[in-house]
């Protein structure tokens, strides 16, 4: 049961179609979706309200960052969603707008601090003079002073962040990649049961499950991993 609460599957599909078969291969065993950009843009929007109505928890991974007021405006909107989780980049003015906005409803905002494709010679790349670990943590502290529900971060900085937040903020995860399963485009990675006991709350686990053979099989792997871990 906790492990279920705490598995996020990325419907990372093309169409809602294919989203709608892999929740229904998945059946109770998965009770946690991610929809992020490449669903949204292909009516995910709805399937995500579809989600929250049949009593799934949704995690809307849309990054949000804009003037404030749009932020707020978007924030309003998505609360009215029934949303579990969103994410807003770490950005303090953005991160403001919408504590402000998601205040008194129970949605999760989620900071997004570095994403976990990039490593410290990209951010040098995109004009940022500290390395990947050191914006991370800044970014943590920050959205802990804000009032963010959680911080998103790649599992190996889990356990710096999670110092710096406490022990009642979540800590999500993306980058997990079960023992032997290719990384992809992903460059800070951990298996299930080293980002749990780094300090993640949250594991969100996209392509080994979506693209797995037996994707029921491949969620119930790294879900006994993870209950293991507990």
């Amino acid at each position: 049961m906790q492990a279920r609460n705490r598995l996020i599957v990325g419907l990372d599909v093309p169409t809602v179609a294919d989203a709608e078969k892999l929740v229904a291969q998945l059946g109770e065993e998965v009770r946690f979706y991610k929809i992020g950009y490449q669903l949204t843009f292909a009516g995910g929007l709805e399937f995500a309200r579809d989600l929250a109505k049949d009593g799934k928890q949704v995690f809307l991974d849309m990054k949000l960052l804009d003037i404030d007021n749009t932020v707020h405006s978007a924030v309003e909107n998505i609360v009215r969603m029934g949303m579990t989780m969103l994410t807003i980049h770490a950005y303090p003015k953005a991160m403001k707008a919408a504590v402000e906005a998601a205040q008194g409803s129970g949605l999760c905002l989620l900071g997004v601090t570095v994403l976990t494709s990039m490593d410290s010679q990209d951010l040098v790349d995109a004009g940022y003079q500290a390395d990947a670990r050191a914006l991370v943590l800044k970014r943590a502290d920050q959205a802990r002073a804000i009032g963010m529900g959680g911080i998103v971060c790649s599992a190996e900085e889990a356990a710096a962040v999670r110092a710096i937040v406490g022990p009642d903020l979540a800590v999500v995860t993306p980058g997990i990649r079960p023992a032997g399963a290719d990384k992809g485009d992903q460059k800070r990675v951990m298996t299930p049961a080293e980002a749990l006991a780094a300090g993640s709350s949250h594991l969100v686990v996209g392509r080994p499950v979506v693209k797995a053979p037996d994707p029921l099989a491949a969620a119930r792997a790294i879900l006994s991993e993870m209950q293991g871990a507990f």
